[in-house]
């Protein structure tokens, strides 16, 4: 259900993108550098967080790590990871597919400035085996996302 809500997110608002499919998971950073034969850096993961009592979505390059000082300053209250059942429920995505592609509900969807130093990356799409080549750039416009600085960024 989720990869089609992500195929017709991307047929309506960017046909020029296609998703990949890969016969390996590509649920974690290492796995999906692997499956689609890129650095892990290029992996554009997103987080799933509530902040007080909103939920919101960060989209970070593979290697960086969230820091909670800068999540807390940047949104106003402590970050909390959402649990399992709560991202495929609010999302629409599972766990490992998780991205801020057709999802179930709109939600705020924040770019941390890691995934800049990367001219293409590698976001999931909706499942643990699938995935899109985009722009952080063209990513952040067609999500309505906000740029932000909320990541320890690693090499």
């Amino acid at each position: 259900m989720s990869l089609e809500s992500v195929r017709a997110f991307f047929a309506e608002k960017a046909p020029d993108i296609s998703v990949m499919e890969s016969p390996i998971s590509s649920a974690t950073v290492p796995l999906a550098a692997e499956a689609y034969g890129v650095e892990p850096g290029r992996i554009a993961k997103t987080l799933s967080l509530r902040v007080g009592e909103r939920v919101i979505l960060i989209v970070a390059a593979g290697t960086s790590r969230m820091d909670n000082k800068k999540v807390k300053a940047q949104f106003g209250g402590k970050p909390k990871m959402l649990g399992l059942e709560e991202v495929a429920e609010i999302t629409g995505h599972e766990v490992g597919g998780v991205c801020p592609f057709g999802l179930k509900a709109p939600l705020p969807v924040y770019c941390d400035i890691s995934l800049k130093a990367f001219d293409v990356v590698v976001p999931a799409a909706g499942s643990t085996h699938s995935a899109v080549r985009i722009t952080p750039e063209r990513m952040a416009e067609l999500t309505a996302a906000e740029w932000v600085d909320v990541c320890e960024h690693r090499p």
